[in-house]
């Protein structure tokens, strides 16, 4: 799905001024597991770089309510200290359980250093408590609520091409593991059991697998095709 601002159709090829073969964009990141899955997934067509490699070794401020709004300022971060054509990306783990948390709190879950151990360590003795409850409320005659760990990856990417900006978004879903597993991947890939492969998480499949099926790699392919597509660029 894409949301657009100030889109006009016949005049983007005009707006877009790019090389053909290649299309050179920064990347509002400096998590290397999200730029090689990005560069992965893009192709041939696109080359990307970080904002460190722009000069741009200040935190990216995230402080919206919603991943939109935090994809948006970290996209626009990045116009406004380069005016370069960029993308950024916000993705937020949702848990029915929690009431839709982590949300967008995802990468600072268990605090402000970003650990992903011990976000994930909180995830799961958190999904055990709601268990624990839901077994008393079992025997006291109460039924609980259902698929406990029920949950999904939520990606928006905010697209900045001379300055107006493109949206477009992906959705995996999937449940929450009893306990880690796995070593690929980043994040809180050793802990989500996705729909499309349900007997392993994303940590024990092989990234061509994840990216296949990825939130992230769903709006990134969105945002290749509409780029490719609009501008002419060449397949990858």
């Amino acid at each position: 799905m894409i949301w657009k601002i100030g889109y006009d159709f016949y005049n983007f090829a005009a707006i877009l001024e790019v090389n053909k073969a290649v299309m050179k964009m920064v990347f509002a990141t400096g998590n290397s597991g999200k730029l090689r899955e990005a560069s992965e997934i893009l192709g041939k067509g696109f080359e990307l770089v970080t904002p460190a490699q722009m000069g741009i070794d200040e935190d990216i401020p995230e402080t919206g309510t919603t991943l939109r709004a935090n994809s948006q300022q970290k996209a626009d971060y990045i116009w406004d200290h380069s005016h370069v054509d960029c993308f950024a990306d916000d993705t937020g783990l949702e848990v029915d359980a929690l009431g839709g948390a982590p949300g967008v709190h995802t990468a600072r879950y268990a605090g402000e250093e970003k650990s992903f151990d011990k976000n994930m360590d909180k995830l799961l003795e958190e999904l055990s408590r709601k268990e624990m409850e839901a077994s008393m409320m079992r025997a006291m005659g109460i039924a609980p609520k259902k698929n406990l760990r029920k949950a999904r990856f939520k990606s928006v990417v905010t697209l900045i091409i001379k300055g107006q900006r493109y949206f477009f978004n992906g959705i995996l879903e999937g449940r929450i593991a009893r306990s880690k597993a796995g070593k690929g991947g980043f994040g809180y890939d050793p802990v989500f059991i996705p729909d499309d492969y349900p007997t392993v998480t994303l940590a024990e499949i092989s990234e061509e697998q994840k990216n296949s099926i990825s939130h992230r790699g769903k709006a990134l392919r969105a945002m290749a095709d509409f780029l490719r597509g609009s501008a002419g660029l060449a397949s990858a």
